[in-house]
């Protein structure tokens, strides 16, 4: 997560890959009937899944002078990682180009090809570190969540209602680059194909003591309150607005939500590894995530 300050400017498109944002001509319209489906219950994701996805963040940072952040060879392998990863899921991946301060950005965007592509529900956080540390839980431990949820889709042969899409951003510590440059390349046709987009910035601190729900859309927060409440686990409002990437998407007219918690004594500094996150902490977040993911995409498992 960013310091909460104006969006920088200077973000120049360089390739545009997403067309209609992350499908296929042969993807459009997979839409499946409903008399050969029923409901699929959102599944509890084990910490430990997600922790993999964070341990290849911090080899990446590791063997890349300490960083993940923009501009720097250790943001590219961490999209590389991100891209490998879903490719051998079997998900068709765009990889978005922009230019921020003189250096190459990426955005990594991938789309389960499922549902009515003209009701979309998407997940994202935010790839990049800062130069002072491997950025493990900002935003290793969203991305890895991310990551992990778009796995479990694919696992699980979902046939939702809508269509579920997955970003991964840039440049998001020097303005809100990646998420915004997205934004802004999707026609106004797109945009309102948008039905929700779900944020996840420093979601995997060790012993978080109350989950922050996104203010944005008082109608979603009962159903992030279902999975806490019922792990008896404290929640508290949270106002991120021009923080982290939910908000180019808020701007742009499309309802937005999501969790995170700012207590983290690592925030932005070397110690933001490893020992920063915790298996738990990754676990309520990726099974957070994939309840209320499953529930406006409207969720449904193939019978039979």
């Amino acid at each position: 997560m960013r310091v909460p300050t104006s969006l920088l400017a200077g973000a120049t498109a360089v390739a545009v890959v997403v067309g209609v944002a992350g499908t296929t001509p042969a993807q459009a319209r997979t839409v499946p009937a409903a008399a050969d489906l029923v409901a699929a219950d959102p599944p509890e994701i084990p910490g430990s899944a997600a922790l993999v996805h964070l341990t290849e963040l911090n080899k990446v940072a590791e063997q890349n002078g300490g960083t993940r952040a923009h501009g720097r060879p250790g943001y590219k392998a961490s999209v590389d990682y991100v891209e490998r990863t879903l490719k051998a899921a079997g998900f068709t991946v765009n990889v978005q180009s922009f230019t921020q301060g003189g250096a190459t950005g990426y955005n990594v965007v991938a789309e389960w090809p499922q549902g009515d592509p003209d009701n979309v529900v998407m997940i994202g956080a935010h790839l990049d570190s800062v130069p002072a540390g491997p950025g493990i839980n900002d935003d290793g431990s969203g991305s890895a969540a991310v990551l992990e949820n778009a796995l479990t889709v694919a696992r699980a042969q979902l046939k939702p209602t809508s269509r579920m899409r997955f970003g991964w951003w840039g440049a998001e510590e020097v303005g809100l680059v990646g998420s915004s440059h997205y934004v802004k390349s999707l026609s106004a046709d797109e945009k309102k194909k948008i039905k929700t987009y779900l944020n996840f910035d420093m979601v995997g601190q060790k012993n978080i003591k109350s989950w922050g729900i996104y203010s944005d859309s008082p109608d979603i927060t009962p159903i992030w309150k279902q999975y806490f409440d019922a792990k008896k686990l404290q929640t508290r409002s949270i106002n991120w607005a021009g923080s982290t990437d939910h908000s180019p998407f808020k701007n742009a007219g499309i309802k937005v939500s999501g969790i995170g918690d700012d207590a983290d004594p690592c925030y932005h500094a070397r110690c933001d590894n490893m020992t920063n996150v915790g298996e738990t902490s990754m676990g309520h977040a990726s099974s957070a995530i994939a309840l209320v993911f499953w529930k406006l995409a409207g969720a449904q498992r193939q019978v039979g």
